[in-house]
């Protein structure tokens, strides 16, 4: 009698193809951790570069609370180091991701990927203008006499674009862990019984 391969039993085979799922589970997991815990660090250092943000010189004081757009970019970048945070404790739990929760996290991370998007882009378009000036709006060029407040202004918005970059990584992240649960849509013709798929996943 033929000895049978103990490792090739359909038990085996289960067991091994359940490991190796987890495996893959477990590191998807700590990726998109660490992913979500970069973004809070940046803006947390955005934030902190522009809440320091004031100069005072002969020509007078300025800070980023005269600013509107600055003061903006503070409240966005706070916002989004707490949800990274909150996010990523979530996503570090070895928990099945259900459709409520795959929803959730879609549409706040594109949400947030615009908010955060729009406080980048407005505060570079006042940076602009502090650098260059607009005379048709008796906008002075305000870097002049204030560089340094303009340079630290600048590494915060910097800081504030990479975080956008993260962000939509995220967005293209959480988009495929929602769409893929759901089944691909089948194309039937009439009269020949021929179901197909339109794609596989």
């Amino acid at each position: 009698m033929e000895k049978r391969d103990k490792g090739s039993s359909p038990m085996a085979t289960m067991m091994t193809s359940r490991d190796e799922n987890e495996d893959v589970e477990n590191t998807t997991r700590t990726a998109e951790t660490m992913l979500r815990l970069v973004p809070m660090a940046l803006c947390v250092s955005a934030l902190v570069v522009m809440l320091k943000n004031t100069q005072t010189n002969d020509y007078g004081s300025l800070s980023y609370s005269d600013l509107g757009a600055f003061r903006y970019l503070v409240h966005v970048n706070g916002i989004c180091a707490g949800y990274s945070l909150l996010s990523a404790v979530i996503v570090a739990m070895p928990r099945a991701s259900t459709m409520p929760r795959a929803w959730t996290f879609f549409l706040l991370d594109q949400v947030l990927t615009y908010v955060i998007l729009a406080a980048g882009t407005v505060s570079t378009e006042v940076l602009y203008l502090a650098s260059k000036g607009d005379t048709t709006i008796t906008w002075s060029e305000a870097c002049v006499s204030f560089g340094g407040f303009c340079h630290r202004a600048l590494i915060s918005i910097v800081i504030t674009f990479v975080v956008v970059i993260c962000y939509a990584a995220l967005s293209l992240l959480s988009s495929y862990k929602l769409f893929s649960k759901y089944d691909s849509p089948v194309l039937t013709y009439p009269g020949k019984g021929i179901e197909i798929a339109t794609f596989h996943g």
